[in-house]
């Protein structure tokens, strides 16, 4: 005897009113917000597409968006291309010559980072990262590379470049874990075919590694995108968006302009615009994955 179809909504229900009070009214009050000219206090006054004309010839946020660009490749391609590479080893060969107890410890090592918290994770890499007494410069100056030290994260030239390491760090364990799901449903059989058939491990990584996976590619890919895209909390912990705006996002430009600031309205329109920017890679993402998974 089949359930009503009506039965199903009051499983659906409870999530849908969370997403509502927590999602849905938030953002339409934050998009509101951004027609508006408000300080916090008062009453908002409106601005119509003030807030929107000011962003678009604004160049500190063109700024921050230039470098949540270099975020995209430091969070979902370098990972990504990392991932499948490290991946493919683990299954394809650490897996069979040292065992699979062996490749599982490996992956959960690289995914620890993702399990630690952003403000713990940050904060032991900015004692890392120390110019006076971190653990980066005294290691460069006990191997006799004292020349190289530097002040990682207080050079404005190489500030951003810290942060992109720093985060390739956290990220890799999470591509890492996926494409070993994804490897586990393709045939072990393929494999000894291809290397009985003389096929080296990069062919067989070419051929069959990466046609075999390529639902989850495009999964990760979007996943990582939108993450980069909305990057916080490393920001914060590590530079705060300095020094001298060198390492500032658009998630961390949207915190000063509403709190520091105190420009509610106009901080409103950052992340509006930004929010719009996620929904729109997010439906191409999974627009990708179900032609990926219909071919």
């Amino acid at each position: 005897m089949k359930a009503p179809r009506d039965s199903y909504t009051l499983f659906l229900l409870p999530g849908a009113l969370a997403f509502l009070a927590v999602v849905l009214v938030p953002f339409l009050m934050n998009t509101g917000l951004g027609f508006t000219d408000w300080q916090g206090v008062g009453s908002p006054h409106w601005s119509g597409l003030a807030n929107y004309r000011q962003l678009a010839h604004d160049s500190e946020f063109w700024a921050s968006f230039r470098h949540s660009l270099f975020m995209v490749v430091a969070m979902a391609v370098v990972p990504t291309a990392l991932g499948l590479v490290l991946a493919a080893a683990l299954t394809d060969y650490v897996g069979k010559h040292f065992g699979t107890r062996t490749a599982s410890i490996l992956r959960a090592c690289f995914y620890l980072p993702q399990v630690l918290p952003v403000a713990v994770a940050g904060i032991v890499w900015s004692w890392i990262l120390a110019p006076d007494d971190g653990t980066l410069n005294a290691l460069l100056k006990a191997v006799g590379l004292g020349s190289w030290q530097q002040d990682w994260l207080g050079d404005p030239d190489l500030a951003l470049y810290t942060v992109m390491g720093v985060l390739v760090w956290v990220q890799l364990g999470f591509p890492l874990v996926v494409f070993m799901a994804g490897l586990g449903r393709i045939d072990p059989q393929l494999y000894e075919a291809a290397e009985l058939d003389g096929a080296g491990w990069w062919r067989r990584f070419a051929h069959i590694t990466l046609p075999g996976i390529r639902p989850e590619i495009y999964v990760v890919l979007t996943w990582c995108t939108i993450a980069a895209l909305k990057v916080f909390g490393a920001v914060y912990v590590l530079t705060k968006g300095g020094p001298g705006g060198a390492t500032d996002v658009p998630s961390y430009f949207s915190f000063t302009t509403f709190f520091e600031k105190t420009q509610v309205g106009y901080g409103a329109a950052i992340s509006t615009v930004l929010t719009v920017i996620i929904l729109a890679l997010a439906l191409i993402g999974l627009k990708l994955q179900s032609r990926a998974e219909e071919t």
